[in-house]
């Protein structure tokens, strides 16, 4: 199979514990984009906090583009151009922040390239800390949310969370989609909104078909793309239950395992340990 997409998830796939891009794995990536292969930054970041790495791989002059958001949003790098794009209103914000209350967990959003919350917590310290985000406190978020926003993140222990994503899931089935991107984030998007159906727009929009694309993560927000592509790749510190969906497991984003794939499957270069 001649592969013509790569889609990548960025922390824990992509970059290394240090947010850093491996040596191999960078040099990887501009072997298979000299190929003429597209490669595509997916992931639950603003747009804002993905330009840096997307600069760094050379998206812009390989005509390549973003998925950010978990999706919600698609962006030409070239360009600049928003592809796709979609919110919440105001009035969802304000229904997600009661059942935030109900629950009894932190949540913020975005008002441009800031994140606006009600409290400081250490979780949404983690998402300022990832993005390089301001934090904004406010008296009300629900007042402070005029217009619409791309997400909404809901934020607590993993042990709580899991709970709330669960309840919440099926509670608020075909309005919104809910879906965790890491084990204390989980974010609420427009209802079919996932990195899987933004791919799916995109590479409709390039002539690929989905058994061109190479789609590689490590969580729950990364399940659609990794079922949806041609050859769907976990990470190797993904959990069990996203491995067995996974067409391939590689290495962990610790050891290479963007570069693994890419050179067994695309440059078909012999593996190295």
């Amino acid at each position: 199979m001649t592969y013509k997409m790569i889609v990548l998830d960025l922390d824990d796939t992509l970059l290394q514990d240090d947010h850093t891009i491996s040596p191999r794995t960078k040099k990887a990536l501009m072997d298979a984009q000299e190929l003429g292969v597209k490669v595509v930054l997916a992931s639950g970041r603003p747009t804002y906090a993905m330009h840096h790495i997307a600069d760094e791989l050379s998206l812009k002059e390989y005509g390549s583009f973003i998925l950010s958001f978990n999706g919600a949003k698609i962006t030409n790098c070239r360009t600049g151009e928003e592809l796709f794009s979609s919110t919440l209103s105001p009035e969802t914000v304000r229904d997600l922040y009661e059942l935030s209350r109900r629950e009894n967990v932190w949540m913020h959003t975005y008002v441009g390239d800031t994140i606006v919350t009600e409290a400081g917590n250490q979780y949404t310290d983690i998402e300022a800390e990832i993005t390089g985000l301001d934090i904004i406190e406010v008296s009300s978020l629900v007042d402070s949310v005029n217009e619409p926003v791309v997400k909404v993140l809901m934020l607590e222990d993993e042990a709580i969370l899991a709970n709330v994503e669960q309840k919440l899931q099926q509670e608020l089935a075909g309005q919104l989609s809910v879906m965790r991107s890491k084990p204390f984030f989980l974010e609420f998007t427009e209802a079919g909104v996932t990195k899987g159906t933004s791919l799916d727009q995109l590479i409709a929009k390039l002539g690929i078909d989905r058994t061109e694309v190479i789609a590689m993560g490590d969580s729950y927000n990364d399940l659609a793309m990794i079922e949806f592509a041609g050859l769907g790749v976990a990470m190797g510190n993904a959990p069990d239950d996203i491995k067995e969906k996974a067409d391939y497991v590689t290495d962990s984003n610790m050891n290479d395992g963007v570069a693994k794939v890419i050179e067994k499957f695309v440059l078909k270069a012999p593996l190295l340990v």
